[in-house]
């Protein structure tokens, strides 16, 4: 009796082995995990750059103070359109704080501010009496400018009270100032918050 409860020792080791599908399963949790990672990296990349838009520059639209995410990855693919609000560094000065100003007329187009309103290519903007303020200061665009390939003119959009493309200072934004497109905007000063919508 003793020698049948030694042999059934032996038959049954109660040994823990790591079989080809246990490695299999491990390694499936570690790429799975390591992908997740790397997507959520790039993901904060290209869209969790936080800028504070200074000043009441943009106002209604934003507010001084207010903290916005601005989409790096949109503008290497495609262009900004005119409507579209950007982040960028003025004559890509990184010791500059960043501007926020929205985009009026891109390559090609000629722009001019005549009696404080803004054309483009030989037509007032349909929206200059509707949204925005007679433009008191028509600055470098009291003359026509023709703007050239990745060449973009802003303004914000509260027009009295802006340092935009109508300043020496500013001038015409080119393709390498642009940090992203902003997208989205954090509760600020005047608690609101949500997608930027053109």
């Amino acid at each position: 009796m003793f020698r049948k409860k030694k042999r059934n020792l032996y038959l049954n080791p109660k040994k823990k082995i790591i079989t080809p599908r246990m490695l299999h399963e491990i390694f499936s949790w570690l790429f799975v995990t390591v992908i997740a990672v790397f997507l959520a990296f790039v993901f904060v990349m290209a869209f969790g750059m936080q800028v504070t838009n200074i000043g009441d520059s943009m106002t209604p639209t934003l507010a001084n103070g207010q903290v916005v995410l601005v989409n790096r990855l949109q503008f290497k693919i495609l262009r900004p359109s005119i409507g579209d609000i950007i982040a960028f560094l003025p004559n890509g000065n990184a010791n500059s704080h960043y501007y926020v100003k929205r985009v009026v007329a891109t390559s090609g187009d000629k722009v001019q501010i005549i009696d404080g309103y803004l054309y483009v290519n030989g037509e007032k903007t349909e929206d200059t009496d509707e949204i925005y303020d007679k433009m008191e200061d028509a600055g470098i665009a009291a003359n026509e400018i023709k703007l050239g390939s990745g060449e973009y003119f802003v303004l914000g959009d509260n027009r009295n009270s802006s340092e935009d493309s109508r300043s020496a200072n500013i001038g015409i934004v080119k393709t390498n100032m642009i940090i992203g497109k902003v997208w989205f905007k954090l509760a600020g000063n005047d608690n609101s918050g949500g997608f930027i919508l053109e």
